[in-house]
């Protein structure tokens, strides 16, 4: 008798995200809306948080009627100590409405993170250093952040998908959906309740680009079907969808440069990071009543986002061994939990199935791979240049929000996928390459690579840190 080989595992990805069961999580992967949140994130809280809702609408340096906020005046502290109380209990009585429970994560960690950096802030308005953020967070925030992030299945501090850009957009007309023009923030820090505001326009547009992940996910998924059947026309068409559904975010990426100021950047930025290496808090911060031990968390980061992991698993990347990929690594922790399951079993299934080894047995699929590969080397690429304009010359601090080496962390991930383009190329230039338009791929890559090459050399030499 011949074996049986084992079913692969499968994911359940959705058709229908069922925005209206608030019994399932607020984010679950689907074709339709693939990283986005199942349905449209909640903007107002119940009654019972008024004192919340009332503290969080006057917090942003300028409100939404345009006057001066608590932040502006630097009493947000003293008016949360002041003013709110406990809500611990008010959340168990929400606690089986989980996309309720993400709003309520959404709303008290933009509360957490203002109310600690909010003494770094003021040192920075005055032209000063960040100096130290308050050391501890007070029980009326640090238990219900705790509870609300538990039953949403996130850490308790914010986080990219869960709080600080997936779930905090509204749209100004329901009728209008997604367009980015229809686009506002529910929460802010700065002006970003304006959406025509630098700070608007850098969650907005991560909004917008992941608009797109739906064909991107159903590529991926298709790709991966088809390689398994040995169907290598669903497979081309798999990878095709995947390449023109990242050409879509890639462009959307490129408006950052006009919604988002780089001389903009900086003054928002005191309030999205973490608390993982960062100066700010160099012993971690108390939980009062949760944790007598300093807790430590990685910062809010685009990073977070799951579209470039799916590729990095897709196809098959291979990152150094360093200790900035280990930080990577660390990032996959801070993603919604459905998230964090759809790309550990992408990652599984494309490693058994050897989507790589699959593409390199037919010259249109090679192609393709390319083509998917280069997809990714333009984004990270951008994101470097976003880090070199909007951080590297405005600020000497040494590490992004997210707790990374702001120098060397990303060129780690870049140089692998420009890595992954040179090996493809070079397996198939003996066997009549890849095409005019593969060709002229790599010989941009070749430059590109050198550019990235002198640009991390003279950013350490100027900040004395060492490249690798």
């Amino acid at each position: 008798m011949g074996s049986i080989t084992p079913a692969l595992p499968s994911f359940n990805v959705l058709h229908n995200t069922k925005p209206n069961d608030t019994t399932l999580p607020a984010f679950m992967v689907s074709s339709t809306r693939g990283f986005l949140p199942r349905q449209e994130p909640i903007v107002s809280l119940p009654s019972d948080f008024a004192v919340l809702e009332s503290i969080l609408t006057r917090m942003p340096i300028k409100t939404l009627s345009g006057e001066a906020g608590l932040l502006a005046t630097y009493t947000l502290g003293e008016t949360v100590l002041r003013e709110l109380p406990d809500l611990t209990d008010a959340i168990n009585k929400y606690k089986d409405d989980l996309p309720l429970m993400n709003a309520l994560y959404r709303d008290y960690s933009f509360l957490a993170s203002a109310y600690l950096l909010e003494p770094c802030h003021e040192r920075f308005m005055k032209g000063e250093g960040y100096g130290l953020g308050r050391q501890t967070l007070p029980s009326i925030i640090a238990l219900p952040i705790s509870r609300c992030a538990e039953l949403a299945g996130f850490k308790p501090f914010m986080e990219y998908a869960g709080s600080y850009a997936l779930f905090n957009y509204r749209l100004a007309d329901p009728a209008l959906g997604l367009e980015y023009s229809n686009l506002r923030l529910i929460r802010a820090f700065e002006h970003g309740l304006d959406p025509t505001s630098s700070e608007a326009g850098f969650v907005l547009v991560h909004v917008d680009m992941v608009r797109n992940s739906g064909p991107l996910v159903d590529g991926v998924v298709s790709a991966l079907a088809a390689c398994e059947k040995d169907d290598r026309e669903a497979f081309d068409e798999g990878m095709k969808k995947i390449v023109e559904s990242m050409v879509k975010v890639n462009k959307v990426m490129d408006g950052m440069w006009q919604k988002s100021k780089p001389g903009d950047y900086t003054s928002f930025r005191t309030f999205i990071f973490g608390i993982t290496s960062q100066s700010m808090f160099p012993h971690g911060v108390i939980y009062e009543g949760v944790s007598e031990t300093p807790l430590s968390f990685r910062g809010e980061s685009g990073a977070n986002d799951s579209m470039i992991p799916l590729l990095d698993n897709t196809l098959q990347i291979s990152m150094p061994s360093t200790p900035l990929t280990s930080i990577l690594q660390d990032f996959r922790s801070y993603r919604p939990g459905n998230h964090r399951d759809f790309l550990a079993h992408i990652a599984s299934l494309s490693n058994a199935l050897g989507l790589r080894a699959y593409s390199f047995q037919k010259q249109s699929s090679a192609a393709w791979y390319l083509l998917a590969l280069n997809q990714v080397r333009d984004f990270r690429w951008r994101h470097w240049c976003f880090t070199r304009e909007y951080i590297l010359k405005k600020t000497a601090h040494p590490t992004a929000t997210g707790g990374s080496p702001i120098v060397t962390w990303l060129p780690n991930q870049l140089d692998a996928v420009m890595s992954a383009m040179v090996a493809t190329a070079t397996e198939w230039k003996d066997k009549g390459g890849l095409g005019q338009d593969c060709e002229d791929i790599m010989e941009a890559v070749i430059v590109q690579r050198e550019t990235l090459r002198k640009e991390v050399e003279k950013y350490c030499a100027e900040r004395g840190v060492v490249s690798k």
